[in-house]
C-alpha cells in the first residue's frame, strides 16, 4: 500500500518571532479507504416482540375492536356491485352470494341524481365552515385556559368547556332549542318588550352556521385536552429563556407556544380533512325536518333516506364506497401537504 510523503516542517530560527513563522502545510491523503462505520444490528422481530410486549398487550383490545367493527365489514362493500336483495336467503352472507350482479349500475344511478350532487354540496359546505370558525377555537380556548396562573381555575375552566363533550345530539339540540327557537327563552324575551321574536333553529339561511355552532359547543372541550396535553409537553426553559432574551408574552406564544403545537395542529388538520365527509350524521338527521332537505341534506343522511330506509341496500353501499374513496384521498393528499411543510402527518415518509 502507498503512502504519501508529509513534508516535515522546517525547524524554527532561534530568537525568531512564532506568529511570523510560516504555517505548517495540511497533512496530505495517505490513499487509505476510510474506516467502515459502526454497524447496528438491528433486534430481530422475537427480540422485539419481547421488548414490546407489554404495549403489544394493552393496545391489543383496541386492534380487535377495530377490525371487528371496522375492517370486516368493509367486506360488504361488495353489494354495491350487486342488486343485493337480503331475503333470498336467512344468511346475510349467502344472500350476497346469491345476488345477481349488476356492475357500475349503481354508481351511474348516484351520479345521474341531481340530490346526490346538492348533498355532496352541502357536505362541502359544512365541511369548510368547520374548519374555519370551527378548528381554531380549541386552540384558542387552549392558550387562554394555559395562560391562567392558578391550577383551580385552569381545572375548573377544563371541566366546564369539556362536559358537553359527553352530551348526546338530542340534548344538544333541546338546549339549542330553548334559547333560540320560536318558543325559547330568546325570543319569549323579545315579545315580553314588544319586539317580535324569531326562531333560529327553522331558518335554512343560517342552518350551516346553527350547526357550526352547536359543535363548537358540544366538542370544543375535546379539542382543548389535545393541545393542552401538547403543551404540557414545553420545557419550562424554553420560555425563561425567551423572557431573559426581552421577549414579551404575545412573542413568547408566537415564538414558544405556537411551535409546539405545530405538529399536533397539522396531524389533527390531516385528520380533519380526511373526514371532511362526515359532518354529523346524528345531528343533521333530527333537525332535517325542520329546515328541509335542501338545507340540511348531506351524504350520510342522503345514503339513510334513500339506501337504507328504501331498503336499497346495494345504492347505499355505492354511495358509501364513493364517500370512502373520496375520504381516502383527502388525507393522503392533506398528508402529503403536512409532509412539504415539514411536518409528520399521519406517517412519515
Amino acid at each position: 500500500m502507498s503512502h504519501s510523503t508529509v513534508p516535515e516542517t522546517p525547524p524554527a530560527t532561534p530568537g525568531a518571532d512564532p506568529a511570523k513563522l510560516p504555517a505548517p502545510p495540511p497533512p496530505q491523503p495517505t490513499g487509505e479507504p476510510p474506516a467502515p462505520p459502526f454497524a447496528v444490528r438491528r433486534p430481530s422481530l422475537r427480540e422485539r416482540l419481547r421488548r414490546d410486549r407489554v404495549m403489544l398487550l394493552m393496545v391489543t383490545p383496541a386492534v380487535l375492536l377495530v377490525g371487528v367493527f371496522q375492517y370486516i365489514p368493509v367486506l360488504g362493500n361488495v353489494v354495491a356491485f350487486q342488486d343485493y336483495d337480503p331475503y333470498l336467503s336467512d344468511n346475510g352472507f349467502a344472500a350476497m352470494l346469491e345476488s345477481p350482479w349488476v356492475g357500475f349500475e349503481q354508481f351511474e344511478r348516484i351520479f345521474a341524481d341531481s340530490a346526490f350532487w346538492d348533498a355532496a354540496k352541502n357536505t362541502l359546505v359544512l365541511f369548510f365552515l368547520q374548519l374555519v370558525l370551527f378548528f381554531p377555537i380549541p386552540i384558542l380556548l387552549a392558550l387562554l385556559i394555559n395562560s391562567v396562573v392558578r391550577p383551580r381555575v385552569r381545572a375548573v375552566a377544563q371541566a366546564v368547556l369539556y362536559l358537553p363533550h359527553f352530551f348526546s345530539w338530542v340534548l344538544v339540540i333541546s338546549v339549542f332549542q330553548q334559547i333560540f327557537g320560536g318558543a325559547g327563552i330568546i325570543a319569549q324575551t323579545l315579545r315580553q318588550h314588544g319586539v317580535e321574536g324569531f326562531d333560529l333553529m327553522t331558518d335554512p339561511g343560517i342552518f350551516k352556521f346553527l350547526v357550526t355552532a352547536e359543535g363548537v359547543w358540544k366538542d370544543a372541550g375535546w379539542g382543548i385536552i389535545v393541545f393542552l396535553a401538547a403543551l404540557a409537553s414545553v420545557p419550562p426553559d424554553l420560555y425563561e429563556a425567551s423572557a431573559m432574551d426581552g421577549a414579551n408574552r404575545w412573542r413568547r406564544m408566537w415564538h414558544v407556544t405556537l411551535p409546539a403545537l405545530r405538529p399536533v395542529i397539522a396531524l389533527l388538520l390531516v385528520l380533519r380533512v380526511g373526514d371532511a365527509l362526515s359532518v354529523g350524521f346524528e345531528q343533521l338527521l333530527l333537525q332535517r325536518d325542520a329546515v328541509g332537505p335542501e338545507a340540511a341534506e348531506v351524504l350520510d343522511t342522503y345514503v339513510w333516506w334513500n339506501g337504507v330506509r328504501n331498503q336499497d341496500f346495494g345504492y347505499a353501499a355505492a354511495a358509501g364506497l364513493i364517500k370512502g374513496v373520496v375520504g381516502i384521498g383527502l388525507v393522503l393528499t392533506a398528508n402529503k401537504v403536512a409532509h412539504l411543510m415539514g411536518e409528520q402527518g399521519v406517517y412519515k415518509k
